[in-house]
């Protein structure tokens, strides 16, 4: 055994024993950590506004600080990005992370000195929990590719300014800096499909260990590797890839086409970050859901998602919340954001400790006619779909048609298939009956003829490539939406690429 699979091996005993602290007194972290944020910023121009001085509880805060998304937050966020001090948190940010906004353009997340650490941390010790979970560390003496976004930054009023995962680039520990993939230079390149043929150049030839990213741009990465070697599996070129840490999306509906290419199972690490912050880890491997952080300079809030749009909804905290309810999170941070809503929505798997797994965004669902439908459980009815034949999906969206030329109203599902079913109506059918599985309102819908049964659009090889190439949005950490209530995205495909 190599000396840096040992000293990892000691490394994650300690980490995960100190990690149990927390875990065992989740209450009692997240009263610390709410006094701690109220403390700090009771001086910024943000808690003179919102009375911190006088906060004693959740209750006075709750009463004082609303739910804001980015569009309220903004008129503090313009000020800091002008360049001003102790607006949302002590001093000015270290960086702001630049992520695509919708009604507001780009938007501007600030990572302070205070909670930088808390991305970089996370990340290393779902690796290390991993560790002292399985006693694999072997794959820390080999080479690790990390599909990201470019670390190069620009300057707002001397911040800099980047995607959070080309920020994060800049914090790779020395110990892994010689085992890290791609170079530099390569992972700078901007064209993502030119981006990924230069990985593949470089890491053809050797001794891959891990690779890390969104689940459809890894796929991308492995059908060009590949294609470019002429192998059938990706373990017969990396001998002793171990391990799949990915993020973003559910990984449920690539895992057969990951097994394909792979060439069978391997061990994964599902991890929960955004610029906001990172959120959770999956800390073991046969347990449903990710480990909730809930030390890291962060106090969750959560309201059910079915009450998010009453005039006031209440908002729980963590000792309040339960399994299996459908819960939009709310985020107060080190980084100045406060009863912060960042558009995801959760469900508990287990409170001892606190797991959540994501089911989808509380702008993405499908209620066009009561329904409301998630994207856990589009995920999950395609995936049981294929489990139950031989087709394997790349990419896949859905949205409601309202209008049909003919018949009643149905869900539309375009679906990009790497290898296409035997029977395309055979498995429209079991695609349909999952979804009825997952959603009862959906199910009294169907059997009520107020909807028929869904319909499959087919999109050809590369056509989500090619929508999200026109929307400036390929490859990174860009995702697909899972489904809409409106058809902006299925219009603009099957105008053009259908």
């Amino acid at each position: 055994m190599y000396l840096k699979s040992v000293a990892a091996k000691i490394f994650a005993r300690s980490i995960v024993k100190r990690d149990l602290k927390w875990i065992k007194n989740p209450v009692e972290t997240q009263q610390k950590v709410f006094e701690d944020l109220i403390a700090s910023a009771k001086n910024t121009a943000f808690g003179k506004d919102h009375g911190f001085e006088n906060i004693r509880s959740f209750t006075d805060y709750a009463s004082k600080v609303p739910i804001r998304d980015y569009e309220a937050l903004k008129p503090y966020v313009d000020k800091v990005v002008a360049g001003k001090e102790d607006i949302l948190w002590p001093g000015k940010p270290l960086y702001f992370a630049k992520t695509s906004g919708t009604t507001s353009g780009a938007k501007y997340i600030p990572i302070t000195r205070d909670s930088m650490p808390s991305h970089v941390n996370a990340a290393r010790n779902a690796i290390l929990h991993y560790i002292y979970e399985t006693g694999n560390a072997r794959f820390v003496d080999g080479k690790m590719i990390f599909l990201q976004g470019s670390p190069e930054m620009s300057e707002k009023n001397g911040i800099k300014t980047g995607r959070l995962s080309g920020i994060v680039a800049h914090y790779v520990p020395g110990y892994l800096q010689k085992n890290r993939m791609p170079t530099w230079e390569t992972n700078c390149i901007d064209d993502w499909e030119k981006k990924v043929d230069a990985i593949v150049a470089e890491t053809r030839s050797k001794n891959m260990s891990v690779i890390s990213g969104i689940p459809p741009w890894v796929q991308m990465y492995f059908e060009r590797l590949l294609q470019a070697t002429g192998k059938k599996t990706v373990k017969e070129i990396f001998k002793h890839f171990d391990l799949f840490i990915y993020g973003g999306v559910n990984f449920e509906p690539y895992k057969n086409t990951f097994k394909k290419l792979i060439g069978h199972d391997i061990d994964s690490i599902e991890l929960y970050p955004a610029s906001e912050g990172f959120f959770a880890f999956q800390d073991k491997q046969h347990e449903k859901g990710m480990l909730l952080l809930l030390n890291s300079g962060i106090f969750y809030e959560f309201v059910k998602a079915d009450e998010f749009f009453d005039e006031d909804p209440k908002r729980y905290t963590i000792g309040e919340v339960a399994k299996n309810v459908n819960y939009v999170m709310l985020v107060s941070t080190n980084a100045g954001l406060w009863s912060y809503n960042v558009g995801d929505t959760v469900q508990f798997t287990c409170t001892q400790p606190y797991r959540v797994v994501v089911t989808g965004r509380i702008k993405h669902f499908i209620s066009a006619f009561g329904e409301h439908v998630i994207g856990k459980e589009v995920d999950e009815a395609m995936a049981l779909a294929l489990s139950q034949c031989d087709a394997k999906v790349n990419e896949f969206t859905v949205a409601p048609q309202i209008n049909p030329t003919s018949g009643l109203p149905f869900h539309e599902w375009f679906i990009e298939f790497g290898q296409l079913p035997e029977n395309n109506m055979a498995f429209a059918e079991r695609l349909d009956s999952a979804l009825q599985e997952q959603n009862s309102y959906y199910m009294d819908l169907i059997t009520g003829k107020v909807l028929s049964p869904l319909k499959i659009t087919v999109v050809p090889p590369g056509g989500f490539n090619e929508y999200m190439r026109s929307q400036g949005k390929l490859g990174g950490q860009n995702k697909l939406p899972r489904l809409s209530n409106d058809r902006k995205i299925a219009d603009a495909l099957t105008g053009t690429y259908v």
